[in-house]
C-alpha cells in the first residue's frame, strides 16, 4: 500500500494530479483543496489513501495527514464514497467537519455536492459525539516540503491550526471530568462564537460557560 508520495508535481488538473517519484509518475485523484497547493514543475507531498479494487487501484492524495484520516472516517458513514467524501472535505476543514458533527448540523454537510439531505442527516447523527480521527503517526506529517515548493505552509496548515485548538479545549474539559460527547459539543458552541482563534484559555471558558447554559 502507498501511503505517501514525495517527489515533483508533473500535473495538476481538475479532480487529478500526477506526482512523479524517481521516475515513476503516480495519478492521484485529489480534491480541489489539495490540487490548490501543488504547481506543475515545483516538489509535492500528499498523503495517500489506497482503495483496491478488483479492476484498480485508485490513489486519493491529500495535502495534510489529518485530511486524509477525515476522507477515511466520513466513508464509515453507509452511502457515504470517495467522491461524496472529497466534496464535504473541499467546503469544510477538519475542524468545520468536527464542529458540524458536534453540533448535527446536517446543513453544513448537505453543502457539499451529491450530499443529499437524508445522507447528510445520517452522517451528522453518527458522527455525533466521536472524537477525530488520529491519522498515522508521519513525522512532519502537517508540515510543507522545503522552501521552493509550490505549496506554502499557510496553504498547507489551512483549516489545521483550529483542529489542534479543539483538541486541546476537548482535551481539557475531559481531564474535568466532563465525558467526550458534552465536551465536543461544547467546544464546537463556544468556538463559533469567536470571529477568529481565540486563546486556549479563553476557548476553554467560553465552553464552560456554554455547559452552564445546558
Amino acid at each position: 500500500m502507498i501511503g505517501m508520495l514525495s517527489g515533483t508535481c508533473l500535473f495538476a488538473g481538475t479532480g487529478e494530479a500526477i506526482i512523479d517519484c524517481n521516475g515513476v509518475g503516480y495519478l492521484v485523484q485529489c480534491g480541489s483543496r489539495t490540487l490548490s497547493t501543488l504547481r506543475e514543475g515545483e516538489p509535492a507531498r500528499v498523503h495517500v489513501e489506497t482503495h483496491v479494487r478488483e479492476t484498480a487501484i485508485t490513489l486519493y492524495g491529500f495535502a495534510a495527514e489529518e485530511e486524509r484520516a477525515w476522507f477515511v472516517r466520513l466513508q464509515s458513514v453507509q452511502g457515504v464514497g470517495p467522491k461524496a467524501a472529497l466534496s464535504m472535505l473541499d467546503i469544510l476543514t477538519p475542524g468545520q467537519i468536527l464542529s458540524a458533527a458536534s453540533l448535527e448540523d446536517k446543513s453544513a454537510f448537505a453543502r457539499a455536492s451529491g450530499v443529499g439531505p437524508k445522507l447528510a442527516a445520517r452522517i451528522a447523527i453518527e458522527l455525533s459525539g466521536k472524537p477525530a480521527p488520529l491519522g498515522r503517526a508521519v513525522a512532519g506529517a502537517f508540515t510543507a516540503p522545503s522552501s521552493g515548493a509550490g505549496q506554502t505552509e499557510e496553504a498547507r496548515n489551512d483549516g489545521l491550526s483550529d483542529m489542534a485548538l479543539r483538541n486541546d479545549a476537548i482535551s481539557a474539559l475531559v481531564n474535568l471530568g466532563i465525558d467526550q460527547s458534552n465536551a465536543l459539543r461544547a467546544v464546537a458552541q463556544a468556538y463559533n462564537t469567536f470571529a477568529e482563534d481565540p486563546p486556549l484559555d479563553d476557548l476553554i471558558k467560553a465552553a464552560l460557560k456554554e455547559m452552564s447554559r445546558d
